[in-house]
Formats: structure tokens, C-alpha cells, sequence
């Protein structure tokens, strides 16, 4: 086994990898980012639609068992950028009743360690980090805050009528916050796939294009990215209170990389799964697993899709993802909320092969063409049952369980009224199963009591010193709008506590290791 060491390792380059990169850098410490896949190219493949949903071209090929052993293919991918390469560009904040103890159908909520007003600067940083484009004040709901750092998305004329629509019914239909970089000189080319796509002209304010291919570009001193690295184990000191190395295979060559700092950054799955398979004598329950808590309380969201159309009217909107409703989110005379309400990426014809259950191949066409499509998220409870576990072969097991149904069904059920209100009177519905993880969160929620806990409020580990996690897993609430936003603002809290620890012990940089992958070629026009 070939050594290496660095001062700080971070496992993993998707949100929270690359904010503590950034946040990080410039102390005149080596920081190694490792990555389980590659880069993703910039290729006439990125907006193939053939190619990305119905082919799975960037998909991790990951098989994981549900809760009674049966295989499934999850959502996940494995590149620079984590799974933000992927994401629709939605950058909303939790509301500040999100941080609370709150009913569920089924349950209660799990109390946050502070409150919104803690976050609510580091959303501001996020925001301006992502280029999110949003209007402030417009939304009922929204907590309180300062302007957006970019003007809103206008809304194409069918959107702007279905707002419209929807207003002189009572509601409160507000634009998205979105992290895409459109307007006079934005880089966006509307028409082209967005939501659930890789962008092929770098217009998406994902984690690779606004965080961490800037440092690869300048050439950050200090800084090594090593791709098509899987860590593969976290190993201690002998009293189990320190995290000492972690076990990479590379190029069919394993690694065990030494550090004094270990960021966990793998995704709430993958984090859980690596600490699991991290099992010792000093832990062996797995690693930094004394409460038991590990793995558990996984979360992602009840999501729908509704395609919503007249026959008489067709959609022809290129870029749709600009509204949003939440005038049910957090309930109201008592009752528990039921969740958001967004516009989702255009649906085309070739998104609605498979979907035979409702639709024949002849009926595909006209009805991509009419439709405006949505995307309905509820809160998913934060239950110990919901679990993410490791067998002996190394192959994750998801034991999922939904809760607050009731409350989704009657989102879905107000949603389509509301449509049908507004002049689109047919719907029909596309509910997802549990390979729809995109929003995975949990697995080792942040709290101040080590018993049923897994991190401290600045996502320490409670059972380690000098280990953190730094992605969706600490979040002990999912609140019913995309984390993104939420993990990366949380994660810019903890680098920051982080580095002010570390800024008065700063070495010089270690000694020579393996060469860091080379950072990608800046692409026209920069």
C-alpha cells in the first residue's frame, strides 16, 4: 500500500467538499480533495435527452437494496460537482419554522440546534456564491432577508398567465429563487435541457462551476484534486479518538492517506455507508456511531410530478423553471403544512418514455407540447426505521419508509383544484419511488446531545476530534423545499469555525504526494 500525506483530506467535491476547499484554502495547509468519479465533459451528450434520462449516461450504475433485498438504481452520481452538476438550480431557503418542532402526518419533526436567524447570514454568502437570482419580499413565507444578489428570472408569457391565473384565485405565486445564469449577458441558452441535466455552457451555479473550478483554475497553492479515488475506510489511533487516515483505491492502486483533518463530504448515503464499513475494535458499531444514530433517519422528500395541460392551448415556454407556490407549506387554522409547489424542467416527448401506465407512445407528443409541468414536494419524517446500512459485500441497503402521505396526497389534490382554476384542466400524475433521492438528507443529524446526535452544531463528529462531515447529512429536519441551498450555507458555517481553529496552528504545505489531477481547461471566453 503506497502513503501519502496531506494536512487536511476532504472526501468528496459536491457542495460542502468544495465550500470547505474554498473556505479553507489560503491558510498554507495541503488540502486533498478526493473524488470517487471524474470530471463531467462538456459534450453534445449533456443536453441528449436520450442519452441522460433514458440511458442513465451519467449515472453512478450503483445497485442498491431496499428495505425487503430487492435491487433498485438510485439517482446518484459520481463527478466533480457531486450531484449539483444535476440539480434544476432551485435555491430557496428553509422557512424559519423549518428550524422547529413541527406535526407531521405520522409525527413530529426533529428540533434544529438554532434557529433561522443563525443561518440566515451564511444563506446570504451562499446565495451571492451560487449567483441566485430571486426577488425578495414576494414570497409569504419567506423569512426575513435582504435582496438577492441577481434580479429574478422573468417568467415566459404561458407562465406568466398561469401566475396570473392562480393570483385571482388568492394565492401567492412568486418567481423561483434559481441558481442559472441568464439575462442580458447570462450564459444560459433557454431551450436547451436544464433540470436534471449537465450544462454544457457552464450556466448552472453548481458546486464545481461557482466553488471549486475557480481554485483549479488559479491553481489555489495547496490545493490536490484526485479523481476516480473511492475512500474506502477511515481508520483511528488507538484510542479511537482521532481519525488518522483513509484507504483510497486509484487507478487500481490503494492509497492510505494520512492527514490531521478529515472532512466527510460523500452525500448522506455514502457518508453513512463509509463510516459504516469504518467498523472497529474502538468502534464497532461503526465509525463515530456511540449513539447509535448513524445511517439512520434518512430523508428526501415526498415528490410528484404533474403534468398539467388544456387541450386547446399549447406550452410553447423554453425555460419554465421560474414559478413557485407555497401558500400551503406551512399549513394554516390548525393544520399541518403540506409542501411546495415549483415548475420543473420542460417536459419533452423522449421524458415520457416508460411511462406506459398513462400514456401511449402515440399520445407523447401533443401532450409534451400542451403541458405545464410541476414538481410537488412534501416533508419526509426524520424516522430511525428510515436506514441506510452496509452488508458484508459492501453494497448499501436503503430501508425507506414513507410518512406524511396524507399531507402529500392533499398537496396534490389543492394543486390540481388550483390548476384546474386556472384553465388547465387535466392532470395527470407521476409519482416517484424511492429511487428519487435527489434531496437525500439525514444519516447523521447535527444536534447538541451526543446520545441521539451524531455531530455538534458545527458538524463535528461528537466521538472524534478531529473528523467532520460537511454535506446533507446533518440536516435532522428536511423542511419541504431542495436542500441545496441549506447544506451549502451550513456547510459555510462550519469551514468557517473550521478555519478560524486551524488559522493559528497553520504549517507549511507537506511534502511531495502523488500528482493532483490537472485542472480542466478554461473554456471559451474566460
Amino acid at each position: 500500500m503506497e502513503a501519502a500525506r496531506f494536512d487536511i483530506v476532504v472526501i468528496g467535491s459536491g457542495l460542502g467538499g468544495s465550500a470547505a476547499a474554498s473556505v479553507l484554502s489560503g491558510l498554507g495547509l495541503s488540502i486533498l480533495v478526493l473524488e470517487r468519479g471524474g470530471f463531467v465533459k462538456q459534450e453534445k451528450a449533456n443536453w441528449d435527452i436520450a442519452e441522460v434520462a433514458i440511458r442513465r449516461r451519467y449515472d453512478s450504475g450503483d445497485t442498491w437494496l431496499d428495505g425487503k433485498g430487492r435491487p433498485f438504481s438510485p439517482r446518484v452520481y459520481y463527478n466533480v460537482g457531486g450531484s449539483t452538476k444535476f440539480f434544476g438550480g432551485s435555491a430557496l431557503r428553509l422557512r424559519a419554522g423549518d428550524f422547529l418542532v413541527h406535526e407531521l402526518d405520522g409525527g413530529r419533526s426533529f428540533p434544529w440546534p438554532y434557529d433561522y436567524g443563525e443561518l440566515a447570514p451564511w444563506y446570504d454568502r451562499a446565495e451571492a456564491l451560487l449567483e441566485v437570482h430571486g426577488v425578495a419580499a414576494e414570497d409569504p413565507t419567506e423569512p426575513p432577508r435582504g435582496p438577492f444578489p441577481f434580479s429574478p428570472l422573468e417568467h415566459e408569457p404561458r407562465i406568466a398567465r398561469l401566475a396570473e391565473g392562480l393570483a385571482a384565485q388568492g394565492l401567492h405565486p412568486f418567481h423561483l429563487p434559481v441558481a442559472i445564469d441568464q439575462g442580458d449577458k447570462g450564459r444560459c441558452i433557454k431551450g436547451s435541457p436544464c433540470d436534471g441535466f449537465p450544462c454544457m455552457v457552464r450556466a448552472k451555479g453548481d458546486a464545481e462551476n461557482r466553488i471549486l473550478r475557480p481554485l483549479l483554475l488559479r491553481k489555489e497553492p495547496g490545493l490536490s484534486l484526485w479523481t476516480e479515488s473511492r475512500a474506502t475506510k477511515i481508520e483511528t489511533d488507538a484510542s479511537g479518538a482521532r481519525a488518522t487516515a483513509v484507504i483510497v483505491r486509484r487507478e487500481n492502486r490503494e492509497f492510505r492517506v494520512e492527514a490531521d483533518t478529515f472532512i466527510l463530504s460523500a452525500g448522506a448515503a455514502n457518508s453513512a455507508a463509509l463510516l459504516l464499513a469504518s467498523a472497529s475494535q474502538e468502534h464497532p458499531k461503526g465509525l463515530g456511531n456511540s449513539s447509535g444514530q448513524v445511517g439512520r433517519n434518512f430523508m428526501s422528500h415526498l415528490n410528484t410530478v404533474i403534468l398539467a395541460l388544456s387541450p386547446f392551448e399549447s406550452n410553447p415556454t423554453k425555460f419554465q423553471k421560474t414559478l413557485a407556490i407555497h401558500d400551503w407549506y406551512g399549513g394554516r387554522d390548525g393544520e399541518a403544512g403540506l409542501g411546495a409547489i415549483q415548475t420543473r424542467g420542460k417536459v419533452r416527448p423522449e421524458n415520457l418514455a416508460g411511462k406506459g401506465g398513462f400514456l401511449r407512445s402515440s399520445l407523447r407528443k401533443p401532450i409534451a407540447a400542451r403541458s405545464v409541468d410541476f414538481w410537488l414536494m412534501s416533508e419526509d419524517l426524520a424516522d430511525p426505521d428510515n436506514q441506510v446500512s452496509v452488508d458484508r459485500d459492501g453494497r448499501i441497503h436503503l430501508e425507506r419508509h414513507l410518512s406524511n402521505e396524507a399531507n402529500h396526497r392533499a398537496l396534490i389534490a389543492r394543486t390540481k383544484d388550483a390548476l384546474r382554476r386556472a384553465g388547465l384542466p387535466i392532470a395527470l400524475i407521476d409519482e416517484r419511488g424511492i429511487s428519487a433521492i435527489q434531496h437525500q438528507c439525514g444519516t447523521l443529524r447535527f444536534g447538541t446531545d451526543p446520545r441521539d446526535s451524531v455531530l455538534d452544531p458545527f458538524c463535528k463528529f461528537h466521538d472524534l476530534e478531529n473528523l467532520y462531515a460537511l454535506d446533507a447529512s446533518f440536516m435532522p429536519s428536511a423542511g419541504a423545499v431542495n436542500p441545496s441551498l441549506t447544506i451549502l450555507a451550513q456547510c459555510l458555517r462550519a469551514a468557517n469555525r473550521l478555519r478560524e481553529s486551524l488559522a493559528g496552528s497553520a504549517a507549511p504545505a507537506a511534502t511531495a504526494a502523488p500528482a493532483a489531477t490537472p485542472a480542466p481547461a478554461a473554456p471559451k471566453g474566460e
